[in-house]
């Protein structure tokens, strides 16, 4: 399995590949359309991430290795690429992994640059839940 930041540098070389924002998008539409649906179980009001203008689940499950998946959708095309790229950086990872990571990506594809403050702060929020389920898992594991 690849580290985080050899992900990351595929996220990087992926995005890479185009010059104009307008086929960035379309990347992330394509990224957010091939994501999971998860089940309706879990689009319950204490899985929706605050702080996010639309409305976005994230669940967690740690398996039987001490690794973290993490399940997660958006009724918002464009947040579900984003939510697509945060699970594939992060799902299957140890807490340590996610706890210790260091998420370049976001600024070297120029993502940030390119959101409305509210998706920042939404982005900003997903990670940090991210980052919260890690560390609940990890001090469960002792």
């Amino acid at each position: 399995m690849l580290s985080i930041n050899q992900v990351q540098d595929e996220i990087i070389e992926d995005f890479a590949q185009f010059d104009d924002w307008m086929d960035k998008y379309a990347l992330l539409i394509d990224l957010g359309n091939g994501l999971e649906p998860i089940n309706d179980q879990y689009k319950v009001p204490q899985n929706i991430i605050e702080g996010c203008q639309s409305r976005v689940w994230l669940t967690a499950e740690l398996d039987g290795e001490g690794k973290i998946t993490y399940k997660a959708e958006s009724d918002a095309i464009l947040v579900k690429g984003i939510v697509a790229l945060l699970l594939r950086v992060f799902s299957g990872r140890t807490p340590d992994e996610i706890l210790n990571a260091d998420l370049y990506f976001v600024e070297k594809i120029g993502l940030r640059e390119h959101l409305s403050p509210t998706r920042s702060n939404g982005l900003l929020a997903m990670i940090k839940q991210i980052k919260l389920y890690a560390l609940a898992y990890k001090s469960k594991m002792g």
